[in-house]
């Protein structure tokens, strides 16, 4: 069963490869060539909607089954918001640095009890022939004073675990695999696609 990943994002794809990489009759491929990536557009209202255009775009473009992810960062004092602009937070070209600067900026007055926040991704695998399996992870945590940690990226590292005392970006890719909003989603994406590769096998 090959499954196209439906992302150009390089840290996505090593998490997801990392994930699912031991789940039997699974192949998982790259769309194109990294230099000549696919045109994946996020015009949707929800993750929802962004996981699910972005996989059938890839599903179409290729014939094979697709695989995408949308996710968000949501801060309650900000009414949700970066939200499902969270890439783009400080523009359409804005680097992790600046979506980082900004989300701080508006917080900086904030008091901790305030800075709640949680993760949401949504991932979405699609067929050509019009099937389509939709999942959803969120970790809950607030928003640190400063960035910590370079193990992960986008807000991984102003994101704070206080059960863990650390940020996303402080942990390893093993330990964020098992806990991150991210991994819950692969975890119940996983066994999606062993019920298919039996099925199909």
């Amino acid at each position: 069963m090959k499954i196209i990943l439906a992302t150009n994002n390089r840290h996505k794809i090593e998490e997801i490869r990392e994930f699912l990489k031991e789940v039997p009759g699974v192949i998982l491929s790259e769309a194109k060539d990294p230099n000549d990536p696919l045109e994946l557009k996020e015009e949707g209202a929800t993750l929802r909607d962004n996981a699910l255009q972005k996989a059938r775009t890839a599903a179409h473009q290729t014939g094979e089954w697709a695989l995408a992810d949308d996710t968000g960062l949501f801060v309650e004092s900000l009414d949700g918001r970066p939200g499902i602009f969270s890439s783009r937070y400080a523009g359409e070209q804005a680097t992790y640095e600046e979506n980082r600067f900004k989300l701080l900026s508006e917080l900086r007055d904030v008091p901790e009890e305030k800075r709640g926040a949680y993760f949401s991704c949504v991932m979405a695998l699609v067929h050509p022939d019009g099937r389509e399996v939709t999942v959803e992870g969120r970790l809950l945590g607030r928003i640190a004073r400063e960035p910590k940690g370079n193990q992960g990226f986008g807000y991984d590292p102003i994101f704070w675990l206080p059960d863990r005392d650390r940020t996303l970006a402080e942990l390893s890719l093993e330990e964020k695999n098992k806990i991150s909003h991210r991994g819950k989603a692969l975890y119940k994406m996983k066994g999606v696609l062993e019920g298919l590769t039996k099925l199909e096998g």
